[in-house]
């Protein structure tokens, strides 16, 4: 049958799904042009659809060669809504009855090829987690333990998967109750607490060299407390909540408007790409924040009695033997660094996470496919928009633990009794024109180093996040602008605390400005958009 001079074909309505009638009909050439003989030109080959798809007076955008080529291939990949509908002006051959037609069959044929990927998906599941319990000769299991893969390699059970630190780590962050995690590194810092009572060095003031008296009591160290307590777990707690947002919506969403996603942009191997990051960031973690510092700061100098570091509440036994003996303090101090380094290395998972979020948005091509769809640009930037101000907010809360270790780093090389009159005689002195006094005292200070790649870190992710949403568009030029001037101010607070006199304003002015960064992260831009819509309706 002929329309147009074009070769046409009626829907055969045979229940087909997308890839077995795109198969037909690209091998009969429907809606190709009638040769100078006056019959069919031939089958379509990927070149010929997409330069006939860019050739319809409507279709301003066209249509990417590779999206073609890979309807021709053996694959799982689907079409879009907007490709349906030049397809269906193609086999219509641009009469709008028959468009119409076929733009119904390719969509429900679309849908019949969706049914099928989640039947499948839920047979391997099934398939997976039910056990084997057909009956095998002694001699088959022999033989399949000495079976090889086609590389020569033997052939490892694939229903025993290797221990992956990287699901691990994810499952933690994505795995049961959104509180879980956060309540476990609370419970943690509270149980800490509670043995720092019973030790007696929950609240302790030593005497220095120079007659000035010292608080270093563990409930008086915010890096210990305020940080654990506070800080990590509404850190955990939205990185949780941005992980089930992105996985369960967000990048589902994005699929159905993307014809270009396959099973390899799975999220389970895009975690799986990080697996070398998340064990080093866990030998990291371990060994030299946890084990070697522990062994520095804490073994070393209650061992031999002395060091080059401020004394805290973890070397109290050295010039307090009275209130903690020195076994005592080790066996505290190496459960609470335990705690810590595996803490820390919860809280860069967070950030490896992050990333992945961010580099799974910049694989599924959104400014070349979809933001090019009219109807859904709108949703598109608010899921993106949605996803960055998440990662805004855990950038604020990362230069606030940065800040938290660095103050009491500050602090304990100072000559303020306690953290709260530090703080307080610095605003005074700087209220009244007078110089800070200064140290004799010169200690090193590791946690300046491990709060700096804390710092450095944290932007890190929020710097490729900003690069890769700016590339998608100018429309996000504003609210990235907007959060990068927040996260400025705080990385120069983080960098200015004790560096002069008054630094507790710019610090005091910092975390007011996260605080209501934190509470609104949209800096005030989605309530005067609706404050700009009502005016426009009424």
């Amino acid at each position: 049958m002929f329309q147009n001079r074009k070769l046409f074909l009626p829907p055969p309505n045979d229940g087909s799904d997308w890839k077995e009638l795109f198969k037909k009909l690209a091998a009969a050439g429907a809606g190709r042009t009638l040769g100078e003989d006056g019959f069919p030109a031939g089958p379509w080959t990927p070149e010929l659809l997409a330069e006939a798809i860019s050739q319809i007076d409507s279709n301003g955008t066209g249509v990417d060669l590779r999206t073609v080529q890979l309807w021709f291939q053996e694959n799982d990949r689907g079409v879009s809504a907007a490709n349906i509908r030049w397809l269906a002006r193609v086999f219509g051959c641009d009469d709008p009855e028959a468009t119409a037609d076929w733009q119904v069959e390719l969509s429900a044929a679309q849908t019949r090829l969706q049914a099928k990927r989640r039947e499948a998906k839920k047979a391997d599941s099934l398939a997976s987690e039910r056990p084997d319990v057909s009956p095998r000769p002694a001699i088959d299991e022999e033989q399949s333990s000495l079976e090889v893969s086609p590389d020569g390699e033997p052939e490892v059970d694939r229903k025993k998967q290797r221990f992956s630190l990287a699901r691990k780590s994810e499952a933690l962050f994505s795995g049961g109750s959104p509180l879980n995690l956060p309540a476990a590194v609370f419970a943690g810092a509270s149980a800490l607490g509670f043995l720092s009572y019973i030790v007696g060095i929950h609240s302790a003031v030593y005497l220095r060299a120079d007659n000035v008296a010292k608080e270093v009591g563990f409930l008086w160290a915010p890096n210990w407390t305020f940080l654990f307590m506070v800080l990590l777990p509404l850190f955990f707690a939205l990185v949780t909540e941005l992980l089930a947002f992105w996985t369960k919506e967000g990048r589902v969403r994005l699929w159905a408007w993307n014809d270009t996603t396959t099973s390899e942009d799975d999220w389970a191997r895009n975690v799986e790409a990080s697996s070398s990051s998340y064990w080093a960031v866990f030998l990291i973690c371990v060994l030299f924040a946890g084990v070697f510092q522990w062994i520095g700061v804490c073994l070393i100098p209650l061992l031999e009695g002395g060091a080059d570091y401020a004394t805290s509440w973890g070397t109290l036994a050295i010039v307090r033997p009275e209130v903690i003996s020195v076994p005592v303090s080790i066996a505290f101090t190496a459960l609470a660094y335990l705690y810590m380094c595996l803490c820390f290395y919860l809280f860069f998972a967070g950030l490896i996470l992050l990333h992945t979020m961010i580099h799974d948005l910049r694989k599924i091509d959104l400014e070349a496919k979809i933001l090019q769809q009219v109807g859904s640009q709108d949703e598109v930037y608010e899921l993106c928009l949605r996803l960055m101000r998440g990662i805004f907010r855990c950038t604020i809360l990362g230069l606030l633990v940065a800040s938290c270790m660095k103050a009491q780093s500050s602090y304990l090389t100072s000559n303020a009794k306690n953290i709260l009159g530090w703080l307080a005689g610095d605003l005074s002195s700087a209220l009244a024109g007078r110089d800070g006094a200064s140290n004799g005292f010169h200690y090193r200070m590791p946690t300046h180093y491990s709060s700096l790649l804390v710092a450095l870190s944290t932007i890190v992710v929020f710097v490729y996040g900003s690069i890769c949403l700016r590339a998608m568009g100018t429309r996000f030029h504003v609210p990235l602008w907007k959060m990068a001037a927040v996260v400025t101010l705080l990385f120069a607070t983080y960098l200015l605390v004790d560096a002069f006199v008054g630094f507790s304003i710019v610090l005091g002015i910092g975390v007011l400005v996260a605080v209501f960064s934190l509470v609104d992260p949209g800096l005030g831009s989605r309530r005067s958009s609706e404050i700009g819509s009502k005016q426009i309706v009424s």
